[in-house]
Protein backbone atom coordinates (compact mmCIF):
# COMPACT_ATOMS: atom_id res chain seq x y z
CA UNK A 1 0.00 0.00 0.00
CA UNK A 2 0.97 3.63 -0.52
CA UNK A 3 -0.30 6.19 1.95
CA UNK A 4 -0.40 8.79 -0.81
CA UNK A 5 -3.41 6.90 -2.18
CA UNK A 6 -5.41 8.18 0.81
CA UNK A 7 -5.34 11.67 -0.69
CA UNK A 8 -8.89 12.56 -1.74
CA UNK A 9 -10.17 9.19 -0.46
CA UNK A 10 -13.59 9.11 1.19
CA UNK A 11 -13.99 8.40 4.88
CA UNK A 12 -15.36 4.91 4.12
CA UNK A 13 -12.47 4.15 1.75
CA UNK A 14 -9.96 5.03 4.49
CA UNK A 15 -11.69 2.62 6.89
CA UNK A 16 -11.74 -0.13 4.24
CA UNK A 17 -8.02 0.34 3.49
CA UNK A 18 -7.11 -0.66 7.05
CA UNK A 19 -10.00 -3.03 7.74
CA UNK A 20 -11.35 -0.71 10.45
CA UNK A 21 -14.98 -0.91 11.60
CA UNK A 22 -17.58 1.86 11.80
CA UNK A 23 -16.68 2.65 15.43
CA UNK A 24 -13.76 4.65 13.99
CA UNK A 25 -15.85 6.57 11.48
CA UNK A 26 -15.44 9.90 13.33
CA UNK A 27 -11.67 9.47 13.30
CA UNK A 28 -11.82 8.80 9.57
CA UNK A 29 -14.01 11.86 9.00
CA UNK A 30 -11.52 14.06 10.84
CA UNK A 31 -8.57 12.55 8.98
CA UNK A 32 -10.13 13.15 5.56
CA UNK A 33 -10.90 16.76 6.55
CA UNK A 34 -7.31 17.42 7.67
CA UNK A 35 -5.72 15.48 4.80
CA UNK A 36 -2.32 13.85 4.59
CA UNK A 37 0.65 15.95 5.74
CA UNK A 38 2.47 17.92 3.04
CA UNK A 39 4.66 20.99 2.68
CA UNK A 40 1.47 23.02 2.87
CA UNK A 41 0.75 21.58 6.33
CA UNK A 42 2.00 24.00 8.94
CA UNK A 43 3.20 21.25 11.32
CA UNK A 44 4.91 19.15 8.61
CA UNK A 45 6.31 21.92 6.42
CA UNK A 46 9.94 21.03 7.12
CA UNK A 47 9.57 17.26 7.53
CA UNK A 48 9.64 16.24 3.82
CA UNK A 49 6.68 13.87 4.10
CA UNK A 50 5.95 13.54 0.37
CA UNK A 51 8.82 11.14 -0.35
CA UNK A 52 7.76 8.98 2.60
CA UNK A 53 4.07 8.81 1.73
CA UNK A 54 4.81 7.69 -1.83
CA UNK A 55 6.71 4.58 -0.73
CA UNK A 56 5.23 1.10 -0.99
CA UNK A 57 4.59 -0.49 2.42
CA UNK A 58 3.23 -3.79 3.65
CA UNK A 59 0.72 -3.19 6.44
CA UNK A 60 1.64 -4.98 9.67
CA UNK A 61 -1.22 -5.66 12.08
CA UNK A 62 0.16 -8.29 14.43
CA UNK A 63 -1.66 -11.25 15.94
CA UNK A 64 -2.07 -11.46 19.70
CA UNK A 65 -0.17 -14.22 21.48
CA UNK A 66 0.89 -15.22 24.95
CA UNK A 67 2.66 -12.56 26.99
CA UNK A 68 5.76 -13.86 28.71
CA UNK A 69 6.80 -12.56 32.15
CA UNK A 70 9.70 -10.11 32.07
CA UNK A 71 11.18 -7.17 33.92
CA UNK A 72 10.58 -5.02 30.82
CA UNK A 73 7.50 -4.43 28.73
CA UNK A 74 8.54 -5.40 25.19
CA UNK A 75 6.46 -4.43 22.17
CA UNK A 76 7.44 -6.14 18.90
CA UNK A 77 5.95 -4.65 15.75
CA UNK A 78 3.09 -3.23 17.82
CA UNK A 79 2.25 -6.35 19.86
CA UNK A 80 3.22 -6.95 23.50
CA UNK A 81 5.37 -10.08 23.83
CA UNK A 82 6.77 -9.57 27.36
CA UNK A 83 5.44 -7.69 30.39
CA UNK A 84 6.11 -7.44 34.15
CA UNK A 85 3.44 -8.80 36.48
CA UNK A 86 3.21 -5.44 38.26
CA UNK A 87 1.67 -3.73 35.19
CA UNK A 88 -1.93 -4.13 34.10
CA UNK A 89 -1.80 -4.79 30.34
CA UNK A 90 -4.81 -5.41 28.09
CA UNK A 91 -6.18 -4.69 24.62
CA UNK A 92 -9.27 -2.72 23.64
CA UNK A 93 -11.04 -1.85 20.41
CA UNK A 94 -11.45 1.83 21.20
CA UNK A 95 -10.67 4.53 23.75
CA UNK A 96 -11.63 8.14 24.41
CA UNK A 97 -9.81 9.76 21.48
CA UNK A 98 -9.19 13.47 20.98
CA UNK A 99 -11.35 14.61 18.07
CA UNK A 100 -9.63 18.01 18.15
CA UNK A 101 -6.06 16.77 17.79
CA UNK A 102 -4.22 18.88 15.22
CA UNK A 103 -2.17 16.02 13.70
CA UNK A 104 -3.87 13.97 10.95
CA UNK A 105 -1.46 11.11 11.66
CA UNK A 106 -2.88 10.87 15.18
CA UNK A 107 -6.27 10.03 13.68
CA UNK A 108 -4.78 7.77 11.01
CA UNK A 109 -2.81 5.88 13.67
CA UNK A 110 -6.03 5.09 15.52
CA UNK A 111 -7.71 3.96 12.32
CA UNK A 112 -4.80 1.74 11.24
CA UNK A 113 -4.27 0.12 14.67
CA UNK A 114 -6.34 -3.05 14.84
CA UNK A 115 -6.27 -3.07 18.65
CA UNK A 116 -5.15 -0.49 21.20
CA UNK A 117 -2.75 -1.48 23.95
CA UNK A 118 -3.98 -0.33 27.37
CA UNK A 119 -1.52 0.09 30.25
CA UNK A 120 -2.78 1.05 33.70
CA UNK A 121 -0.44 2.00 36.53
CA UNK A 122 -2.06 2.00 39.97
CA UNK A 123 0.94 2.20 42.29
CA UNK A 124 4.34 3.87 42.36
CA UNK A 125 6.30 2.15 39.61
CA UNK A 126 9.29 2.37 37.27
CA UNK A 127 8.52 0.78 33.91
CA UNK A 128 10.91 0.23 31.00
CA UNK A 129 9.27 -0.11 27.59
CA UNK A 130 11.28 -1.55 24.69
CA UNK A 131 9.92 -0.97 21.18
CA UNK A 132 11.25 -3.60 18.77
CA UNK A 133 10.80 -3.45 15.01
CA UNK A 134 11.49 -6.56 12.93
CA UNK A 135 9.61 -5.99 9.65
CA UNK A 136 11.23 -4.29 6.66
CA UNK A 137 9.42 -2.15 4.06
CA UNK A 138 6.39 -2.13 6.32
CA UNK A 139 3.89 0.25 7.87
CA UNK A 140 3.80 -0.56 11.59
CA UNK A 141 0.88 1.21 13.32
CA UNK A 142 0.00 0.90 17.01
CA UNK A 143 -1.51 3.02 19.75
CA UNK A 144 -0.96 2.92 23.50
CA UNK A 145 -3.46 4.15 26.08
CA UNK A 146 -1.61 4.91 29.31
CA UNK A 147 -3.56 5.48 32.53
CA UNK A 148 -1.92 6.85 35.67
CA UNK A 149 -4.35 6.46 38.58
CA UNK A 150 -5.03 9.07 41.25
CA UNK A 151 -2.16 9.74 43.71
CA UNK A 152 0.21 7.57 41.67
CA UNK A 153 3.79 8.40 40.65
CA UNK A 154 5.22 6.57 37.64
CA UNK A 155 8.48 6.62 35.69
CA UNK A 156 8.30 5.27 32.13
CA UNK A 157 11.48 4.97 30.08
CA UNK A 158 11.40 4.09 26.38
CA UNK A 159 14.07 2.60 24.14
CA UNK A 160 13.99 1.36 20.54
CA UNK A 161 15.56 -1.63 18.76
CA UNK A 162 15.54 -2.31 15.01
CA UNK A 163 18.48 -4.49 14.05
CA UNK A 164 18.51 -5.68 10.45
CA UNK A 165 15.42 -3.89 9.08
CA UNK A 166 15.12 -1.18 6.43
CA UNK A 167 12.64 1.22 4.82
CA UNK A 168 9.81 0.87 7.33
CA UNK A 169 7.49 3.52 8.74
CA UNK A 170 6.45 3.31 12.39
CA UNK A 171 3.23 5.16 13.19
CA UNK A 172 2.58 5.03 16.92
CA UNK A 173 1.76 7.20 19.91
CA UNK A 174 0.28 7.55 23.38
CA UNK A 175 -3.03 8.71 24.69
CA UNK A 176 -1.94 9.33 28.28
CA UNK A 177 -4.32 10.24 31.10
CA UNK A 178 -2.69 11.48 34.30
CA UNK A 179 -5.27 11.55 37.08
CA UNK A 180 -5.34 14.25 39.76
CA UNK A 181 -2.45 14.53 42.23
CA UNK A 182 -0.33 12.13 40.15
CA UNK A 183 3.02 12.33 38.37
CA UNK A 184 4.13 10.76 35.10
CA UNK A 185 7.77 11.05 34.07
CA UNK A 186 8.57 9.79 30.56
CA UNK A 187 12.12 9.48 29.23
CA UNK A 188 12.59 8.60 25.56
CA UNK A 189 16.00 7.51 24.31
CA UNK A 190 16.07 6.89 20.56
CA UNK A 191 18.77 6.52 17.93
CA UNK A 192 17.59 6.04 14.33
CA UNK A 193 19.99 5.44 11.48
CA UNK A 194 19.17 6.53 7.96
CA UNK A 195 18.56 3.08 6.48
CA UNK A 196 16.54 1.53 9.32
CA UNK A 197 13.10 3.10 9.64
CA UNK A 198 11.30 6.40 9.92
CA UNK A 199 8.92 7.27 12.71
CA UNK A 200 5.92 9.50 13.24
CA UNK A 201 4.93 9.49 16.90
CA UNK A 202 1.77 11.41 17.68
CA UNK A 203 0.86 11.84 21.34
CA UNK A 204 -1.93 13.27 23.43
CA UNK A 205 -1.54 13.98 27.17
CA UNK A 206 -4.36 14.93 29.50
CA UNK A 207 -3.03 16.28 32.83
CA UNK A 208 -5.67 16.54 35.55
CA UNK A 209 -5.89 18.85 38.59
CA UNK A 210 -2.59 19.21 40.50
CA UNK A 211 -0.98 16.49 38.37
CA UNK A 212 2.51 16.73 36.83
CA UNK A 213 3.88 15.53 33.51
CA UNK A 214 7.64 15.39 32.95
CA UNK A 215 8.68 14.69 29.34
CA UNK A 216 12.33 14.21 28.39
CA UNK A 217 13.23 13.12 24.84
CA UNK A 218 16.71 12.26 23.59
CA UNK A 219 16.82 11.87 19.80
CA UNK A 220 20.00 10.93 17.97
CA UNK A 221 21.17 9.60 14.61
CA UNK A 222 20.93 10.09 10.87
CA UNK A 223 17.36 8.81 10.45
CA UNK A 224 14.32 11.06 10.07
CA UNK A 225 11.48 11.20 12.60
CA UNK A 226 8.99 13.65 14.00
CA UNK A 227 7.10 13.66 17.27
CA UNK A 228 3.89 15.62 17.66
CA UNK A 229 2.13 16.16 20.96
CA UNK A 230 -0.91 17.88 22.35
CA UNK A 231 -0.88 18.51 26.10
CA UNK A 232 -3.90 19.79 28.03
CA UNK A 233 -3.39 21.15 31.55
CA UNK A 234 -6.06 21.29 34.24
CA UNK A 235 -6.11 23.46 37.35
CA UNK A 236 -2.67 23.74 39.00
CA UNK A 237 -1.33 21.09 36.60
CA UNK A 238 2.28 21.31 35.43
CA UNK A 239 4.32 20.07 32.48
CA UNK A 240 8.11 20.08 32.27
CA UNK A 241 9.29 19.21 28.76
CA UNK A 242 12.85 18.98 27.45
CA UNK A 243 14.00 17.85 24.02
CA UNK A 244 17.61 17.11 23.09
CA UNK A 245 18.27 16.49 19.40
CA UNK A 246 21.58 15.50 17.80
CA UNK A 247 20.99 14.92 14.08
CA UNK A 248 23.47 14.03 11.34
CA UNK A 249 23.67 13.36 7.59
CA UNK A 250 20.31 14.11 5.91
CA UNK A 251 18.08 13.60 8.94
CA UNK A 252 14.95 15.72 9.26
CA UNK A 253 13.88 15.48 12.84
CA UNK A 254 12.22 17.32 15.69
CA UNK A 255 9.18 18.18 17.78
CA UNK A 256 5.82 19.76 16.99
CA UNK A 257 3.77 20.50 20.10
CA UNK A 258 0.75 22.34 21.45
CA UNK A 259 0.55 22.92 25.20
CA UNK A 260 -2.92 24.15 26.14
CA UNK A 261 -3.53 25.77 29.52
CA UNK A 262 -7.16 25.21 30.51
CA UNK A 263 -7.17 25.39 34.33
CA UNK A 264 -6.18 28.27 36.59
CA UNK A 265 -2.65 28.39 38.03
CA UNK A 266 -1.41 25.80 35.50
CA UNK A 267 2.29 26.00 34.62
CA UNK A 268 4.53 24.84 31.78
CA UNK A 269 8.22 24.95 30.97
CA UNK A 270 9.48 23.69 27.60
CA UNK A 271 13.13 23.66 26.56
CA UNK A 272 14.73 22.36 23.36
CA UNK A 273 18.40 22.01 22.47
CA UNK A 274 19.35 21.01 18.93
CA UNK A 275 22.78 19.98 17.66
CA UNK A 276 22.90 19.66 13.88
CA UNK A 277 25.73 18.41 11.66
CA UNK A 278 26.20 17.64 7.95
CA UNK A 279 23.00 18.50 6.02
CA UNK A 280 20.56 17.67 8.79
CA UNK A 281 17.45 19.69 9.61
CA UNK A 282 16.09 20.30 13.09
CA UNK A 283 12.43 21.13 13.74
CA UNK A 284 10.92 22.87 16.75
CA UNK A 285 7.37 24.09 16.11
CA UNK A 286 5.81 24.69 19.52
CA UNK A 287 2.68 26.57 20.55
CA UNK A 288 1.62 27.49 24.09
CA UNK A 289 -2.06 28.38 24.18
CA UNK A 290 -3.64 29.98 27.26
CA UNK A 291 -7.42 29.75 27.31
CA UNK A 292 -9.81 32.31 28.87
CA UNK A 293 -10.28 29.94 31.81
CA UNK A 294 -6.55 29.68 32.64
CA UNK A 295 -5.94 32.72 34.83
CA UNK A 296 -2.62 33.05 36.67
CA UNK A 297 -0.84 30.76 34.22
CA UNK A 298 2.96 30.59 34.09
CA UNK A 299 4.30 29.46 30.72
CA UNK A 300 7.88 29.51 29.43
CA UNK A 301 9.38 28.16 26.23
CA UNK A 302 12.84 28.33 24.68
CA UNK A 303 14.74 26.72 21.81
CA UNK A 304 18.50 26.79 21.21
CA UNK A 305 20.38 25.31 18.27
CA UNK A 306 24.03 24.82 17.33
CA UNK A 307 24.89 24.30 13.66
CA UNK A 308 28.11 22.32 13.31
CA UNK A 309 28.24 22.51 9.49
CA UNK A 310 27.24 25.12 6.92
CA UNK A 311 24.71 22.71 5.38
CA UNK A 312 22.77 22.20 8.62
CA UNK A 313 19.45 24.01 9.07
CA UNK A 314 17.18 24.77 12.02
CA UNK A 315 13.47 25.51 11.67
CA UNK A 316 12.43 27.01 15.00
CA UNK A 317 9.00 28.45 15.63
CA UNK A 318 8.10 29.08 19.29
CA UNK A 319 4.64 30.62 19.66
CA UNK A 320 2.31 32.08 22.29
CA UNK A 321 -1.46 32.34 21.89
CA UNK A 322 -2.92 34.14 24.90
CA UNK A 323 -6.51 35.10 25.73
CA UNK A 324 -6.08 36.59 29.24
CA UNK A 325 -4.01 39.28 30.93
CA UNK A 326 -3.37 37.68 34.33
CA UNK A 327 -0.37 35.47 33.52
CA UNK A 328 3.40 35.19 33.21
CA UNK A 329 4.70 33.99 29.83
CA UNK A 330 7.85 34.08 27.70
CA UNK A 331 9.33 32.41 24.66
CA UNK A 332 12.52 32.62 22.63
CA UNK A 333 14.78 31.02 20.07
CA UNK A 334 18.48 31.26 19.21
CA UNK A 335 20.51 29.58 16.48
CA UNK A 336 24.27 29.84 16.09
CA UNK A 337 27.60 28.09 15.80
CA UNK A 338 30.23 27.00 18.28
CA UNK A 339 31.99 29.98 19.82
CA UNK A 340 35.30 30.56 18.00
CA UNK A 341 36.86 32.19 21.07
CA UNK A 342 36.05 29.20 23.23
CA UNK A 343 37.50 26.86 20.61
CA UNK A 344 40.66 28.96 20.46
CA UNK A 345 40.99 28.97 24.25
CA UNK A 346 40.71 25.18 24.50
CA UNK A 347 43.19 24.67 21.66
CA UNK A 348 45.62 27.07 23.33
CA UNK A 349 45.60 24.67 26.29
CA UNK A 350 46.80 21.79 24.13
CA UNK A 351 43.42 20.31 23.21
CA UNK A 352 42.93 19.30 19.58
CA UNK A 353 40.24 21.01 17.54
CA UNK A 354 38.16 17.81 17.33
CA UNK A 355 38.27 17.30 21.09
CA UNK A 356 37.56 20.98 21.71
CA UNK A 357 34.45 20.80 19.55
CA UNK A 358 33.31 17.69 21.45
CA UNK A 359 33.78 19.46 24.78
CA UNK A 360 31.68 22.44 23.69
CA UNK A 361 28.93 20.24 22.26
CA UNK A 362 28.79 18.22 25.48
CA UNK A 363 28.66 21.41 27.53
CA UNK A 364 25.76 22.66 25.41
CA UNK A 365 23.83 19.41 25.91
CA UNK A 366 24.76 18.93 29.56
CA UNK A 367 21.77 20.78 30.99
CA UNK A 368 19.37 18.36 29.32
CA UNK A 369 21.38 15.30 30.28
Amino acid sequence: MRLIQLNNASSIDVLDTFGADKSRAKLSDTFTQLGLPSKRSEEYRYADMESLLEKEFTLVQGTLGDIEPSEKLIITDGIVTHAPASVEVSYTNSIDTDSGHFDPMYHLGHIASKLILSIRIKNKLSLEIVHRFAASSSLIPYRIALYIDKNTHALVSESYESEGISDSLVLYGYDAFIDRDSTLTMIKNQTIEESNYRMISSHRFSVDTQATLNLHSFDFGSGSAIQTMKIELGERAHVEASHLLYASKNAKRGTVSKIIHIGEHSTSNQQAKNILSDSSRGIFDALIKVEHSAKYTKAHQNSKAVLLETGAYMASKPQLEIYIDELEASHGSTTGQLDGRQLFYLQSRGITEIEARKILVQAFANEMI
